[in-house]
């Protein structure tokens, strides 16, 4: 197996997560001590795929990142900035997520443009002016067609009735739309059919280097982790027994993988 590799040496690291520590159901018999001293870098302007078996520390990864899910010890920066004590959020105004659900990234009762509306508000104080900008539709349907779907010109459809992988691009659209230092694609593929499945991960991969946006991907397909990215980790009981980033993670095949996850599996007699 491979260890994690040291990208330190970089002066322009965005993410730095340094010495983590987290344990579940403390004093239990039930208790998990999933990350011990854990520590990982994320370069700006990487996008990192993440696998690994369940349990092995990748959902929670994200959620430490994201701030739904609170460290025992240990840091957290963003941009040297340390973000360990900060509330979900108060990070998402530089963090967007997609999540596997696509409904959890819209809201199905307004339409494509009450959503993009919202979306552009981020970050701006509310006040007594109307929610709905229609001096903004041009940039809406410019963005939407970034996706390819047509969706420019259902900007009065309610978002209820537009297929998941449509949500889900539209998610991922409305995510990016204010300017992020990070965006963490929480297995954003895993719900829907392997057409919609695919479209999205193409659509994934055009938006990120067109907006040119920090990545964090965790997926189970391996095809998706093999194709897309510049760096691949895969994580099993806390730990990296994979990092491989630039010309190293093109040598990756799905096989090498699985032979990994195999592997794993024998050590952990499954």
């Amino acid at each position: 197996m491979s260890s994690q590799t040291n990208f330190n040496n970089f002066s322009d690291t965005l993410v730095s997560i340094k010495n983590i520590d987290k344990t579940f159901n403390k004093g239990s018999v039930n208790e998990v001590s999933l990350f011990k001293g854990f520590s990982l870098d994320i370069i700006n302007n990487q996008f990192v795929s993440v696998v690994g078996s369940n349990g092995s520390g990748k959902t929670t990864l994200l959620n430490l990142i994201c701030g739904n899910m609170e460290t025992d010890t240990g840091k957290i920066f963003l941009k040297d900035r340390n973000i360990t004590n900060l509330k979900e959020h108060q990070r998402a105004k530089f963090i967007g997520r997609v999540f596997q659900d696509p409904s959890k990234g819209t809201c199905s009762t307004l339409t494509i443009l009450e959503n993009m509306s919202l979306a552009d508000n981020k970050n701006i104080g509310y006040s007594l002016k109307a929610g709905v900008n229609k001096k903004r539709k041009d940039y809406y349907c410019s963005q939407l067609q970034l996706l390819k779907l047509g969706l420019e010109n259902k900007l009065d459809q309610q978002v209820g009735t537009l297929s998941g992988g449509q949500r889900q691009a539209l998610a991922l659209l409305i995510s990016t739309m204010t300017p992020i230092d990070l965006l963490i694609l929480d297995e954003h593929t895993a719900a829907l059919d392997p057409k919609s499945s695919e479209n999205v991960m193409e659509l994934t991969d055009h938006v990120i280097k067109e907006k040119k946006i920090t990545t964090l991907m965790v997926t189970h397909n391996l095809k998706y982790a093999v194709k897309y990215g510049d760096r691949i980790i895969m994580m099993h009981d806390g730990k990296c027994v994979i990092d491989a980033a630039g010309e190293k993670k093109q040598t990756y095949e799905i096989s090498d993988l699985l032979k990994i996850f195999n592997e794993i599996s024998i050590e952990c007699g499954n």
